[in-house]
């Protein structure tokens, strides 16, 4: 075959080897933005030793989960007369995760034996998606309800009250329903708690900006408000000095306790997002799932360490800020620091 020549500073070339080279270039750059969508993500397994460590996980999960909530539940209802706003959002949060919780067994049971995405399996995602977003939802409402009561104490009477909090709970939850009911049991997928497709999805992103990004915004904010108020309270001579402290330590665990649970959660969304836009690897694919798979036992290990808050929760204000309490009241009764500042 003839071959063109040509000159390119003095030296001679090819000139269909130049379009070939090319056409080469472009053909790999192309298989390499196929290679996830051509890769078969349903049969994609996880590690052995992810498998066990998600259901050792799952099942340390569900004990402490099941007994701590059952106790705060006991402990909210029949111990705690007084409704405050802070019951309010506790009770609701206590729910939520209890929920979770319930849902466990049929979860690790759908995902050891990678079911396929039937009736059962879409009641199982859906309760845990709402009682997970409901979760977090209502840290960032306590966070808030913080920030009104320390920040402004004039206006608290005013968007504070246990029936706004009742209120507002119950909105979250008819949005979170019917939003997360619509969206599952619209979804497509062979198996359950998986994702078949590769192509990036707007959901992708919604679920970063409106389950992690929007909630740990307004819980950093309201927090470091809050602790930069107490700070300002602080004073050596003065007795509640270390009530406070331990109220600014509280606050501090609740956002490092966030960060813990959802971040690497968040982490894996961005990364797998990223990942399906510019095209990957089986092998990469495979990595991320197992990765996410760890994460979301992580994520699910939040309705434990809630629990352990539940009281500090309700007590922290009212110890940095003790009002002269009258000889009949009761001292399970929560003090939500109606309009007390320094």
């Amino acid at each position: 075959m003839h071959l063109l020549r040509g000159r390119r500073k003095g030296k001679p070339y090819h000139v269909f080897s130049h379009f070939r080279s090319e056409n080469i270039i472009q053909h790999l750059q192309i298989r390499t933005m196929n290679m996830s969508n051509n890769c078969n993500v349903t049969n994609l397994e996880l590690y052995h030793h992810v498998r066990l460590i998600e259901f050792a996980l799952y099942n340390l999960i569900f004990f402490f989960g099941a007994l701590c909530n059952a106790l705060a539940l006991w402990v909210f209802f029949f111990k705690i007369k007084k409704w405050t706003e802070t019951k309010v959002y506790v009770i609701n949060l206590v729910f939520a995760d209890f929920f979770v919780v319930c849902n466990l067994p049929s979860m690790v049971y759908l995902l050891w034996n990678r079911s396929p995405r039937d009736e059962l399996c879409q009641f199982s995602e859906t309760m845990y998606f709402i009682n997970m977003v409901v979760s977090i939802y209502i840290v960032s409402f306590i966070s808030i309800d913080r920030y009104i009561a320390i920040k402004h104490p004039l206006k608290a009477r005013t968007f504070r009250s246990p029936s706004k909090a009742a209120l507002l709970c119950g909105l979250l939850w008819v949005s979170v329903i019917i939003g997360a009911t619509l969206q599952l049991w619209q979804r497509h997928a062979t198996r359950c708690f998986q994702k078949d497709t590769t192509a990036p999805t707007t959901l992708s992103l919604l679920l970063i900006l409106f389950i992690f990004t929007l909630p740990l915004a307004i819980l950093t904010f309201c927090s470091t408000e809050v602790i930069r108020n107490l700070e300002t309270c602080l004073n050596r001579n003065s007795p509640e000095e270390k009530l406070i402290q331990k109220a600014i330590h509280i606050i501090y665990a609740n956002l490092i306790v966030f960060l813990v649970c959802f971040l690497p959660a968040c982490l894996g969304l961005v990364a797998r997002f990223i990942m399906e836009t510019i095209g990957t690897t089986c092998f990469l694919l495979q990595v991320m799932k197992n990765f996410s798979s760890v994460t979301r036992c992580i994520a699910t290990s939040n309705c434990c360490l809630d629990s352990i808050c539940y009281y500090f929760v309700t007590k922290e204000f009212h110890e940095a800020f003790p009002l002269p309490k009258p000889s009949t009241e009761k001292t399970d009764q929560i003090n939500p620091l109606q309009t007390h500042t320094c």
